[in-house]
C-alpha cells in the first residue's frame, strides 16, 4: 500500500535554497496539467494552490470530454479537431475516469433532423480515426424507446452521436497524484501573496501556508500563472498596469434524480429560447442539467459564484419543454455554478459571452510571468504541453520532449464503476469502513473519507464532500447529513483541535446551503 501523503515533508522542500525550475500557481485543470507535463520531462516543479485542487471552475464543469458540437455552428473547426484528438488521448490514458457516452438530439421538425444529421457527419469527419462511433439518424420510435420521458407530441426522430464523459474533480486529483509520482510537489492551502523581481525579472513568489501562517520565499526560474478565472488578479500583482484579459461567463448546473432521464443516454438540446444549448446527462446515478452562459465580470474576484434564480428557471423551463414529466424546483438535489475564463481581447468590451473565444492563450509578461488561461477541460493536456514548451525556452533549460500524449494517469485500470478509483480500489478495500456507506443516499464508503485524508491531500471536510467524493454535487442534503461522521473520521485520521474542527464543520454546512437553492 502506498504511503500516506505527508504535507510536512513537502513544506520542508520549500525551505531549501535551491531554485525550482517552475513554480506553477493554480491547482485547476491547466495548472495540474502543466505540473504533470513538467515533472514527466524531468523539470523540478512546484505547484501551489490557494484553496483546494479544482476548488473553482475545474470542479463545476458539465463533466464532458468532448469536441464541442456547438462550436461547429461557429465555424471553429480547429478547436473541435484539437479537442477530439485530446478526447482520444484521455479515453486511452484514463479509462477509469473517462468513458464514451451516447447523446441524442431530438428533432420535432424534419428539417432539424436533416440539419443536425449533416452537422454531426462533419463532427465524425473531424474526429477521423479517433471517432467513437458513427452518428446515426433515429426514427421517432427509436428516440422514444431510448428516452422514455421525452415529450412525444410532434417528435419526428433524432440523431445519435458519441462523446466522452468524466468526473472533473477526480481527474484533477489524479493529475495531482500523477505529477507527484513523477517528482513534482503539489500543495493546496498555500496562496501566493507577493511576486518579487530582481532587475525587472520575476524570480520569487511569497507563499503562505494555511492555517499556520508560515511564509516561504520560493525562487523559480519561471513562474506560471494558471489561476483560471483569477488570472488577471495575478497578472496585476506582476504589473499593476496590465490590461484585463478575461471576461468571465457563468455556467450553472442542476442535479435531479435519475428517473427524469431513465437509461444511459444523454440529451442535447442544440438551440434553446435564447440560443444556448442545454444538456441532460446521466451522471453517477443522477441527472445533470446544464448549462447557462451568463456574463458575470463582477464575479471575477469571488471564489464561490452562485446560481441566479433566472438561470435556474431557464434550465427548468427548457427541461419542461422536452420532458413529459419535468423536474421542478423541489426536485433539485444540488445546484452549482462555475466561471469560465473566456478570453476577451477587446479588454472589457461588450462582446456577448457566447461569442467569446473558448480557445486558450499562453502569454509572457515583460518580467517573464507566463499566463495560461482560457480553454476547457478537454484540451488541458495540449495547453500544458504548449506552456511547458514556452517555459523551458524562457528558463534556458534543456528542451525535453513532451510524453503526456501516451502517459497513463494515476489509477489507470479498466473501468469497474463510475467512481473513478481504478487501481486504488484494492487500497480502499483494505481500509476500515470499506463496507459501510457514508450515507444511504450516496454511493460512497467511509473508507473513501480515510483514503482522501491519507492519500489525496484533503485538508477540509468540504474537500472530501465536494472533490474527493462528489457528495455535495450529487445530493447536498445528504452531504449535509454526512458532515458529523466525516468530521469524526477526519479527526481520527488527522489530530485536529476542537476549534479548527468546528470551523471546518461550519464551512462544510455553509457549502451545503450554497448548493441548495431556495432552501
Amino acid at each position: 500500500m502506498a504511503a500516506p501523503v505527508r504535507r510536512e515533508s513537502r513544506l520542508a522542500a520549500l525551505r531549501e535554497t535551491r531554485p525550482w525550475d517552475f513554480l506553477i500557481i493554480g491547482g485547476g485543470a491547466s495548472g495540474l496539467g502543466a505540473a504533470v507535463d513538467a515533472a514527466t520531462r524531468g523539470y523540478r516543479t512546484l505547484l501551489v494552490e490557494s484553496r483546494d485542487f479544482a476548488a473553482g471552475t475545474s470542479s463545476c464543469s458539465t463533466k464532458l470530454i468532448h469536441g464541442g458540437v456547438r462550436y461547429l455552428r461557429q465555424g471553429d473547426f480547429a478547436l473541435v479537431r484539437h479537442a477530439l484528438r485530446e478526447r482520444a488521448h484521455l479515453l486511452a490514458n484514463a479509462p477509469h475516469l473517462v468513458h464514451p457516452l451516447a447523446f441524442i438530439i431530438p428533432a420535432w421538425r424534419q428539417r432539424d433532423r436533416l440539419f443536425y444529421g449533416s452537422g454531426l457527419k462533419l463532427y465524425d469527419l473531424l474526429a477521423g480515426r479517433d471517432n467513437l462511433a458513427a452518428s446515426a439518424s433515429l426514427s421517432r420510435q427509436q428516440v422514444s424507446e431510448a428516452l422514455p420521458n421525452l415529450r412525444r407530441d410532434g417528435l419526428c426522430g433524432g440523431i445519435r452521436y458519441w462523446d466522452g464523459q468524466f468526473d472533473d474533480a477526480r481527474l484533477a486529483i489524479v493529475l495531482m497524484r500523477t505529477a507527484e509520482e513523477h517528482g513534482a510537489i503539489c500543495l493546496n492551502d498555500l496562496p501566493a501573496t507577493k511576486l518579487l523581481k530582481v532587475g525587472g525579472k520575476l524570480c520569487v513568489a511569497i507563499v503562505q501556508d494555511q492555517p499556520s501562517g508560515e511564509e516561504f520565499a520560493v525562487e523559480a526560474r519561471v513562474v506560471i500563472n494558471a489561476t483560471g478565472v483569477h488570472a488577471d488578479r495575478l497578472r496585476q500583482l506582476d504589473d499593476p498596469q496590465a490590461p484585463p484579459l478575461l471576461s468571465p461567463s457563468q455556467g450553472i448546473h442542476l442535479v435531479v434524480d435519475a428517473d427524469f432521464l431513465p437509461g444511459q443516454q444523454a440529451i442535447l438540446v442544440p438551440e434553446t429560447e435564447d440560443g444556448r444549448v442545454m444538456f441532460a446527462i446521466p451522471w453517477q446515478g443522477k441527472v445533470l442539467l446544464g448549462t447557462t452562459d451568463t456574463a458575470r465580470p463582477e464575479l471575477q474576484q469571488l471564489d464561490d459564484p452562485q446560481p441566479l434564480d433566472g438561470e435556474i428557471d431557464f434550465l427548468l423551463r427548457t427541461a419542461a419543454g422536452i420532458l413529459s414529466r419535468p423536474p421542478a424546483q423541489q426536485d433539485i438535489r444540488s445546484a452549482f455554478a462555475g466561471l469560465r475564463p473566456l478570453l476577451d481581447t477587446r479588454h472589457g468590451g461588450n462582446t456577448p459571452s457566447a461569442a467569446l473565444s473558448r480557445e486558450h492563450a499562453v502569454l509572457v509578461s515583460r518580467s517573464g510571468l507566463i499566463t495560461v488561461t482560457g480553454g476547457k477541460w478537454t484540451t488541458y493536456r495540449l495547453m500544458a504541453e504548449q506552456v511547458i514548451d514556452r517555459a523551458s525556452q524562457i528558463a534556458g533549460l534543456p528542451r525535453e520532449p513532451c510524453t503526456t500524449r501516451h502517459l497513463k494517469l494515476h489509477g489507470y485500470a479498466a473501468p469497474t464503476d463510475d467512481l473513478g478509483y481504478g487501481s486504488d480500489t484494492a487500497q480502499l478495500a483494505a481500509l476500515p469502513g470499506h463496507d459501510r456507506r457514508l450515507h444511504p443516499a450516496l454511493p460512497y464508503s467511509e473508507a473513501m473519507v480515510r483514503f482522501a485524508v491519507r492519500h489525496e491531500a484533503a485538508r477540509h471536510i468540504e474537500d472530501i464532500l465536494a472533490r474527493r467524493t462528489r457528495a455535495l454535487f450529487l445530493d447536498a442534503a445528504a452531504a449535509a447529513e454526512s458532515i458529523p461522521r466525516v468530521a469524526e473520521i477526519f479527526a481520527e485520521e488527522r489530530p485536529t483541535s476542537p476549534a479548527r474542527l468546528a470551523a471546518m464543520v461550519a464551512a462544510a454546512q455553509a457549502a451545503c446551503r450554497r448548493f441548495l437553492p431556495g432552501r
